[in-house]
């Protein structure tokens, strides 16, 4: 707690005086994120730093395994998240990120792990389908190191599916006003990996080429078209 003292003193000596018109500016006017950031809660992985965000650059949330949980109308800290982050800030893109090494994966791999944490044991079950993805379809002889890493990938795509069934982030897919995205971290070498998914691959972005995205709203057909030839039938 000493060195998050003087953190605290740091920044309202020496980081806040050079950023005191931006901050009343936001106190000002409100937020305005450019897009909402669902990353795991693990202290080595932090979205404004990763991205080099600035004040009210990001809306984040973070939690164990960046899961999203899929929609229901029981409440929830991560859904009221997505919903606010949408319908009340209008953000057009959402960020899940993963990242390697992860503890929450490594108790997808080990759930006896999990034993003294029955409610890690029970959040983790938004993350079993990447867990069994990786069982059936990768090699039996992977490493430990590379098995909970693919797990993790897996659960960035899992939880982008999950994403969906928001009825918030449904509504703008539909409408082509929100993008999806997979991103990975590598916490040894700071690389970031993104999900294509026109490829269903992870690829390291390059500096002046398009960002692939995992979900746009041009994706998905709409099914308006077949209703009206429908009716124009009748």
């Amino acid at each position: 707690m000493g060195d998050l003292l003087k953190g605290i003193s740091s920044f309202r000596g020496a980081v806040f005086p050079n950023q005191s018109a931006l901050y009343r500016k936001l106190a000002r006017e409100g937020q305005q994120p450019q897009a909402l950031m669902i990353s795991c809660a693990d202290s080595r992985v932090m979205p404004e730093t990763i991205t080099q965000a600035g004040p009210g650059d990001l809306f984040v949330c973070r939690n164990a395994g960046n899961i999203v949980p899929p929609f229901s109308t029981l409440n929830g800290g991560v859904s009221s998240a997505i919903e606010y982050a949408i319908l009340a800030l209008g953000v057009s893109d959402i960020v899940v990120c993963g990242h390697s090494d992860c503890g929450a994966m490594k108790g997808l791999c080990h759930p006896e792990l999990l034993q003294p944490m029955p409610n890690v044991a029970a959040w983790l079950r938004h993350s079993h389908a990447a867990y069994s993805i990786v069982c059936r379809a990768y090699p039996d002889d992977l490493s430990e190191s590379d098995r909970v890493r693919a797990v993790a990938m897996e659960n960035v795509v899992v939880q982008l599916d999950h994403l969906k069934t928001h009825p918030s982030v449904a509504a703008k897919l539909a409408t082509s006003e929100i993008t999806l995205h997979g991103w990975f971290f590598d916490i040894e070498t700071g690389e970031i990996q993104v999900y294509d998914g026109a490829t269903a691959t992870f690829t390291v972005p390059q500096e002046g080429e398009p960002l692939p995205v995992a979900v746009t709203g041009r994706d998905r057909p709409h099914v308006m078209p077949q209703i009206a030839a429908t009716l124009a039938a009748e």
